[in-house]
């Protein structure tokens, strides 16, 4: 493997700017990567740049077709694959949350009351099923792509748990956060095997980036 380039998962989106940030401090040769346009696999010299969906990340390292990645602490705790957690990046930050509406918090508890469960809204059924059941209370999941906020609004949830940074967007439509599920920032993953086979480069890139993201968060 150590005769090979070193394969580095990508993720698009939120993520991908703070990446290249922390590549480039690390001293990291990055090539097309700082404009890929079409692509999505960009070779340099020493690292093959595979650029995926946030979501997929995880299996990209946890199935071999990744040596290692960037991946947000969120899509790694919802995935649960086996990955090995090497550095965290400290950008991306944002928190998971629970929140319901304004005002209704003694609707919902009468309903659990009543009803036993609690009706949740969220894109991380993992993540909600496992905070809710470490509380002993029960839940329904509901499992949305777009828009979580809509859920209590519209009357299809009691609470929601979804991401967020400032808590702006759910203010702005009349949620108010109830309890933080977990903290959430870009992680340097890789695959087990990669460790244990190439742990040179595998160890030697975690540490460089390690001390480059500690020195932009510190700029």
């Amino acid at each position: 493997m150590s005769a090979e380039r070193l394969r580095m998962a990508i993720p698009k989106g939120a993520l991908f700017e703070g990446s290249l940030r922390v590549l480039r401090a690390a001293g990291v040769e990055i090539g097309a990567l700082a404009d890929p346009g079409r692509l999505l696999i960009v070779d340099t010299d020493q690292i093959r740049f595979i650029i995926g969906k946030p979501t997929d990340i995880p299996a990209y390292v946890a199935y071999g077709a990744a040596d290692v990645a960037i991946a947000g602490a969120d899509v790694l705790a919802e995935a649960a694959l086996d990955v090995a957690e090497l550095a965290d990046l400290h950008f991306g930050a944002c928190r998971f949350v629970v929140a319901e509406r304004e005002g209704s918090g003694a609707e919902v508890a009468d309903s659990y009351r009543r009803l036993g469960v609690v009706r949740v809204a969220t894109k991380y059924p993992r993540i909600t099923e496992a905070y809710f059941a470490d509380r002993g209370v029960q839940v329904e999941i509901v499992k949305l792509h777009g828009n979580i906020e809509l859920a209590p609004l519209i009357g299809l949830a009691d609470q929601v748990v979804d991401i967020t940074a400032t808590g702006t967007t759910l203010r702005d439509n009349h949620l108010r956060i109830v309890d933080e599920v977990m903290a959430s920032s870009a992680r340097f993953v890789a695959n087990p095997v990669a460790v244990r086979i190439d742990s040179q480069r595998v160890m030697d890139l975690a540490g460089r980036l390690a001390r480059a993201a500690g020195e932009v968060e510190h700029r």
